[in-house]
């Protein structure tokens, strides 16, 4: 599957994608405007950056979406997760509580998350 990188601004202006797809671009000119401050040009250069990415797609003046923002995210954890702990998911979770304890809630959602991975597997 495709790599995709994106800076911290670059990642909160596809959060403002992702959040209204699809969108019209002069919608999408002025929420950048009011969230990041950004003119016009701004904003046409970095979308025409995350398409050229495939992450997004322009037609008609409407931008939507190629890749889902859950998607990404999910792609970007596994990446940190085999980059940084040799793709192990139980040193990654040790490393991470470690210094952050887990609620009650936390655990049983973890619980849920690995029994349904087990029954998957099992199907």
């Amino acid at each position: 599957m495709k790599e995709y990188q994106l800076g911290a601004v670059e990642s909160r202006f596809a959060d403002l994608i992702w959040a209204g797809a699809p969108i019209t671009t002069g919608e999408l000119v002025r929420q950048a405007e009011q969230a990041l401050g950004w003119k016009r040009t701004t904003t046409y250069t970095v979308l025409k950056r995350l398409c050229e990415r495939g992450l997004f797609q322009t037609r008609d003046s409407v931008v939507t979406a190629l890749i889902s923002r859950e998607e990404f995210y999910a792609m970007k954890s596994r990446r940190f997760v085999e980059e940084s702990f040799d793709g192990s998911l139980p040193a990654f979770l040790a490393a991470f509580t470690a210094r952050k304890k887990l609620s009650p809630q936390e655990i049983d959602q973890i619980r849920r998350m690995i029994d349904a991975c087990g029954e998957e597997e099992n199907s």
